[in-house]
């Protein structure tokens, strides 16, 4: 199943909730794709940027053959003008020029000589875009309830249904027949306590909240082990941002909005969390995962190097290059910006992404990316290469 794995980006607790009022979740019209092929070199980005930790963007790559060596795969393509031969071998021609390119200089020059660039289209057909992070957070948990640990992270229901993409149609009923998934308020109202689908219990409300919303997470077992879990599915309903509501009813600041914003108001009016979490109808199950993080792609994701996009106008396994601003941080808050321009590979689906306006990025594992990947809400430009389609790569395949 395609979305085995998928982790479900953080779109999130801030999705919708820039400081300003562009509509970066403006759906494309039926049929258009996001990306377009830029026909004048001087609109190209400097490549020359992205001249930085090569072995890790390898390995990414990497990942995205073994995706791409799955002959489901080729069931996305042709993409535009691309066809999945043609995108293989973009993989494998920019493993070479990592390879043996001497310079940033050298890789800029040969990707404008050798490879065809693309740029998305963004939300309003300028190419701007709106980034948001999202990671692995690791929070303290246990395998039995108890006093403390008292919040459960489900595995996934036989009821829910759904398709051969993974998507979810539905609930299945007694009678066989399929109808809506039950909505969040039911889950959390114990309606599967007692079935022992229980991974395990958590100290936080909160924290399963976040678990869902991220799609993965580690968890810190009472003997100091670590679990890690995985998305195995979710309910049918669009994702609510409970972040909108929050800065709608004034209770925080729309310029204040973050991760860290959102849980102290909770430690502050507890009577207020049910309330707002129900303004997420969506349910995520989970599985043991181990391995991980795993993308929708059914590969590793990997830090600062994929990202999470609506597949349905995104090419899957691509290499991209993203041009744009991440939060500079001073411990818990954010004081400014700082410049980011690396090639990242598009190995993730965005469960609250539905645009060619928006992408998340995978900011890593544990508190530091947590707090990163709840600041970030930056705007930026997303551009793709493929190797000409003349090139001695594709014609030899």
């Amino acid at each position: 199943m395609r979305f085995h794995c998928a982790l479900l980006a953080a779109a999130a607790l801030l999705a919708g909730c820039s400081s300003t009022d562009k509509d970066y979740s403006r759906p494309l019209p039926p049929g258009k794709m996001a990306l377009e092929k830029i026909t004048d070199p001087s609109q190209y980005p400097d490549f020359a940027q992205g001249w930085n930790d090569r072995e890790s963007l390898v390995a990414a790559i990497d990942y995205s053959l073994s995706y791409y060596s799955k002959p489901s795969s080729k069931k996305y393509f042709p993409y535009l003008d691309i066809s999945h031969d043609r995108a293989v071998a973009s993989l494998h021609a920019m493993k070479e020029l990592l390879e043996t390119c001497s310079s940033g200089e050298e890789l800029n020059q040969r990707i404008a000589a050798e490879f065809d660039v693309y740029r998305s289209v963004g939300w309003d057909g300028s190419g701007e875009m709106l980034f948001t992070g999202y990671c692995e957070p690791i929070y303290d948990a246990s395998l039995t309830r108890s006093d403390r640990f008292r919040f459960p992270l489900y595995g996934k229901p036989d009821e829910l249904v759904k398709d051969e993409e993974g998507f979810p149609i539905g609930w299945r009923r007694a009678d066989g027949t399929i109808g809506r998934s039950p909505r969040r308020a039911d889950f959390d109202g114990g309606m599967l306590s007692g079935r022992g689908l229980e991974i395990a219990w958590l100290a936080d409300p909160m924290d399963v909240y976040v678990i869902q919303v991220q799609g993965s997470a580690r968890l810190r077992l009472e003997d100091g082990s670590l679990l890690q879990v995985g998305y195995a599915g979710k309910t049918e309903y669009s994702y609510g941002s409970i972040g909108k509501a929050l800065v709608k009813d004034g209770k925080i600041e729309k310029n204040k909005l973050c991760l860290r914003a959102i849980r102290e108001y909770f430690r502050e009016h507890p009577e207020d969390l049910n309330r707002y979490l129900a303004v997420n109808d969506c349910y995520v199950f989970f599985r043991h995962a181990e391995g991980g993080p795993f993308g929708s792609l059914g590969v590793k994701v990997t830090p600062y190097r994929s990202i999470a996009t609506d597949k349905s106008v995104f090419p899957r396994g691509g290499i991209a290059f993203l041009v744009g601003t991440l939060p500079s941080m001073s411990g818990a808050e954010r004081n400014g910006s700082r410049p980011f321009a690396q090639f990242i590979m598009d190995q993730d689906t965005g469960g609250g992404i539905r645009s060619a306006g928006r992408a998340d990025i995978f900011l890593g594992t544990g508190p530091d990316a947590e707090l990163l990947a709840g600041s970030t809400s930056d705007e930026g430009r997303l551009y793709y290469v493929f190797v000409k389609e003349e090139s001695p790569e594709v014609a030899g395949r």
